[in-house]
């Protein structure tokens, strides 16, 4: 092992250590954070948008996957309606009192073919909507890509797979910095990339749904689970790489944003107290953590995942190593909850090996503990004592619930307050985390399970033609405590004892 990984290695024990150990601050306000420091919430333009054939937009590899009846059931061809109902959103989010809102644009809409001419009908919406958040004093945080590929570069050359997308990707990074660049300063180029290598090309079980035999959750028509994640996460890192340094070189000192990259950075629990298990927890780190960090911060891939994964790993060279490190301002961390990892050593002797092989463990998501605040403290302060502190937003968190007209979300209350908590802490400790963004602002068509379960601050009524919103109680718990009204999770449970207007849940404030 490298020094490195040694160093590394203690990391993890320390981070993995007794639950314990970290004290979540529960007793806070909107006071106890420094001024500058963001809230916010967020979606994405599949997830919202609908108007899936309106007004010049192509399908995505999204569409395509939702369309195929190998996804999660139910597609965003309606969704929530937000291309037309933007206003209105933006006049929730100013009820609420959001500092900022976390959208994607949708490179289908903005460019049909990919590449080449720009949708003018798209480009207004994009403005537009831009331009209602800045009026209102909302700070737009943007993604270029979202697990939604324009189908047409897909059905060309393959999209992600191939490296012709570095180019294509840099060009429509230029179109939106050089369109909307004078409002927008917070770039996220791609979500979620360590997912979408891993969930879009090895288990496929995201867009756009590639996995071979034996791997894969879910019926693939094509790919190559053993190669395909790596060459995805590479070309990547290579495309966020060239955006970000075309920005820097052409609008840094005329429009002084940022550019950054978002990551789902789990937060691995071994599953027993074994050396193996403890171990294990490591290589989990390397392989679905580190992947997509250590290039960004050392320029090459995890020295385990070099040896593990042999020449199947793409290599950078020394222009490209030099390209992507330190080529982002910030990390985008996208977090949940805990997960189990239980060592699996007769992986690694397959002859066929996918990427969990490869790393040789078992990743399980388990009902006990996996709502731990404590681990969103974890995850920060693991960049902080791995990568050097980086500026990091939180730019998703949030409790799935069972989709329903109930409005009284007090395990959402519960958990919001709690994680909240728990940046507070990681802000104490000296984590460079600048923001905080509840997922999701609606009720949208998720990823993994379509309209079945729930993240919104707002629940949309599916039946209405109008697609009515109603805020839901953490809906008013987030917006007591952006207005600096301190509010106990003791007189949440109170105003949802008294509150017999299940529309318009009220929570006394102290």
């Amino acid at each position: 092992m490298s020094y490195l990984g040694l160093v590394i290695g203690l990391l993890l024990l320390l981070l993995n250590s007794s639950l314990g150990a970290v004290a979540v601050t529960y007793d806070y306000s909107r006071n106890d954070f420094p001024p500058s420091f963001v809230f916010g919430s967020g979606t994405t333009a599949y997830q919202v948008e609908g108007a899936a054939k309106e007004d010049g937009r192509t399908p995505s590899i999204w569409d395509t996957f939702a369309h195929s009846g190998d996804g999660p059931g139910g597609n965003g061809d309606v969704a929530c309606d937000e291309y037309h109902k933007y206003k209105e959103d933006v006049k929730l989010m100013v009820d609420v009192g959001l500092d900022a809102y976390r959208f994607s644009i949708s490179w289908s809409r903005l460019i049909p073919n990919g590449r080449g001419s720009i949708n003018p009908k798209g480009l207004e919406y994009y403005n537009n909507l831009i331009n209602e958040l800045i009026s209102h004093g909302i700070q737009p945080h943007v993604t270029l890509h979202n697990f939604d590929l324009p189908q047409a570069l897909e059905d060309e050359y393959g999209g992600w797979v191939s490296p012709k997308i570095i180019e294509d990707f840099k060009a429509y990074a230029e179109v939106c910095f050089r369109e909307f660049g004078d409002r927008v300063l917070h770039w996220t180029t791609i979500n979620e990339a360590n997912v979408f290598a891993m969930g879009g090309y090895d288990l496929g079980f995201v867009p756009p749904n590639r996995c071979s035999p034996p791997f894969g959750t879910r019926k693939c028509s094509k790919g190559n689970s053993s190669t395909e994640p790596y060459l995805v996460l590479h070309h990547c890192l290579l495309a966020h790489a060239s955006a970000a340094t075309f920005y820097n070189k052409n609008y840094k000192d005329k429009q002084h944003g940022f550019v950054g990259i978002s990551i789902y950075m789990f937060r691995f629990v071994p599953f027993t107290d074994s050396k193996e298990d403890t171990n294990a927890v490591e290589r989990a780190y390397e392989f679905l953590v580190n992947w997509l960090l250590h290039p960004l911060v050392f320029g090459e891939y995890p020295m385990l995942m070099k040896k593990n994964v042999g020449s199947k790993l793409p290599i950078f060279t020394k222009a490209e190593s030099s390209l992507v490190k330190g080529s982002a301002d910030f990390i985008g961390i996208i977090h949940y909850q805990n997960w189990h990892v239980k060592d699996d050593p007769f992986s690694l002797k397959m002859e066929t090996r996918d990427l969990t092989a490869d790393m040789g463990a078992k990743i399980m998501m388990l009902k006990e503990n996996v709502t731990a605040p404590e681990s969103l403290q974890r995850v920060i302060e693991y960049l902080k004592q791995v990568y050097g502190n980086p500026p990091t937003y939180v730019y998703e968190n949030g409790l799935p619930m069972k989709r329903s007209s109930l409005l009284e979300d007090v395990p959402r209350v519960e958990y919001m307050h709690d994680y909240i908590g728990a940046v507070l802490d990681a802000l104490r400790n000296g984590s460079n985390v600048k923001g905080y963004f509840t997922w999701s602002f609606l009720d949208l068509f998720e990823l993994l399970d379509g309209y079945h379960s729930s993240y919104g601050l707002f629940y949309v009524d599916l039946n209405d033609p109008n697609l009515k919103r109603y805020p839901k109680l953490s809906a008013q718990w987030y917006s007591n405590f952006l207005k600096e009204k301190t509010t106990t999770l003791n007189e949440v449970f109170l105003a949802k004892k008294q509150s017999k207007d299940t529309s318009f849940l009220v929570i006394r404030t102290m």
